[in-house]
């Protein structure tokens, strides 16, 4: 059961993050992401928020789907995150989670790791490629000539990466741009290191 978030960026235009949607379990939306979503065709599972971003008409006809939080010390993505811990609902895809203001797009990625420290299963999709969070050593799944791109935001992680153009053997991230613009060799790469969490970016295909 496969649920999707989305947030308030900008509504995906690319055929995979698309696919995503359409397949989707559930859909929950962000607050005034819900706007975009029933222009493409569809409808919310659910809207979460502090609804200050739905029309009155939308509050209406949507009156038995809405979950109002109030709480300004988190942005609408992590309520929407949270319902869904609360329910069970722990393998995420979240679309439109960048473009639109890029402090927002900095601050959604940045808040992948604590989403899986939470012990949910997240990945966010965008039209581009696909931003996940890691917080221990892993192999990932790849194609050839793959650009990849890991995020520390962590100044003492150290990295050690194998089948991809570039090697960092123990290499120190101590500034976030340093692990990016990589490529990949074939079908898989790995990474290790210590301490983490890391992000990965990878392109579609």
């Amino acid at each position: 059961m496969h649920t999707v978030v989305l947030a308030k960026g900008r509504f995906p235009t690319h055929p995979i993050p698309l696919a995503m949607l359409k397949s989707a379990s559930r859909i929950i939306c962000c607050d005034g992401s819900s706007s975009s979503l029933l222009a493409y065709g569809l409808e919310p599972t659910v809207i979460v928020g502090d609804l200050d971003s739905v029309t009155d008409e939308l509050k209406v006809r949507f009156s038995d789907r809405l979950y109002f939080n109030p709480d300004q010390d988190t942005n609408d993505l992590t309520k929407a995150i949270h319902w869904c811990k609360e329910r069970g609902f722990n393998r995420i895809s979240i679309l439109a989670g960048t473009g639109m203001r890029d402090d927002h797009t900095i601050g959604n990625v940045g808040l992948l790791t604590s989403y899986q420290q939470m012990g949910m299963d997240v990945q966010m999709v965008t039209d581009y490629g696909v931003f996940v969070p890691l917080l221990k050593s892993a192999k990932l799944t790849s194609y050839e000539g793959q650009q990849i791109s890991i995020f520390s935001f962590n100044n003492n992680t150290f990295v050690t990466t194998t089948n991809l153009k570039y090697p960092l053997v123990n290499a120190k991230l101590h500034e976030p741009w340093m692990g990016t613009l990589n490529q990949s060799l074939g079908d898989w790469f790995e990474l290790k290191f210590e301490p983490g969490p890391l992000i990965v970016f990878r392109t579609h295909k």
